[in-house]
């Protein structure tokens, strides 16, 4: 075979393998086949004359760097695809947080809320309570004679610390006014003197403003009054009425 035909034939052999290496390298996008154009350079086997062994060689190593080309173009975009899924792992991490601390919180206010209702319906309970026995206290009531006028002056008096017993008062009202509350002495010295002893105990008027006892009528004559001073006074001159036994 002429030389010419053999040189021509080994050119279109290694057009033929240049193409196919092109070929791959396309496919690998278009930094890849940048790459693969280096080839056409000075190197490349463009003439009648047969490729060297060391051009064949280059080519090699050129598609062998192919995959190597691939990489640094595909590593970019996966460090990014990496970065994007730390930060949304971050906010999906931050708004659990929040979710919790919101559920923290309502349930410390739902848990404040019924401790102030359980305070108040405590308290509540505790007003009931009392409210009947003050009721008590303010329904009570006493008869229109001298048994009622001697047991609301001792409930007075024990309300206010003044001693004094039911026999003591009734014994010295006796004594004194035979139980009339208008009773009034006009002959002994008090009368003479112009202050004359009055009511069921027989209080002079300088004595009864003294020890007069908060609560009760200004009235000398009323008999819950004059008793309450009478027995507030004896109470501070005898140690108590109950040890009054004559004209005090």
């Amino acid at each position: 075979m002429p030389k010419n035909i053999l040189s021509r034939a080994r050119n279109r052999a290694l057009t033929k393998q240049h193409k196919i290496a092109v070929a791959g390298v396309a496919a690998l996008g278009t930094a890849a086949i940048a790459l693969s154009a280096v080839p056409g350079n000075a190197d490349t086997v463009t003439t009648g004359s047969p490729a060297t062994s060391a051009q064949v060689a280059k080519v090699a190593t050129q598609e062998a760097a192919l995959p190597n080309v691939k990489g640094s173009v595909t590593d970019p975009a996966a460090a990014q695809a990496v970065k994007l899924d730390a930060i949304a792992a971050q906010q999906k991490a931050a708004a659990k947080q929040r979710t919790d601390a919101a559920a923290k919180k309502a349930a410390a206010d739902a848990a404040a809320k019924k401790a102030a209702q359980e305070r108040a319906a405590k308290q509540s309970a505790n007003r009931s309570a009392q409210r009947p026995q003050m009721q008590t206290v303010a329904a009570k009531t006493y008869a229109n004679n001298l048994d009622g006028w001697i047991r609301q002056s001792l409930d007075i008096m024990h309300s206010k610390g003044i001693p004094g017993s039911y026999n003591g008062l009734y014994r010295n009202i006796m004594r004194e006014s035979s139980g009339n509350p208008m009773a009034i002495n006009n002959w002994d010295i008090n009368a003479i003197n112009g202050i004359p002893s009055k009511g069921l105990l027989q209080v002079i008027q300088p004595t009864f403003n003294t020890y007069h006892v908060p609560g009760t009528s200004w009235n000398i004559y009323d008999p819950v009054a004059n008793i309450t001073a009478a027995c507030n006074y004896a109470a501070h001159r005898y140690g108590s009425m109950d040890n009054v036994n004559s004209a005090y």
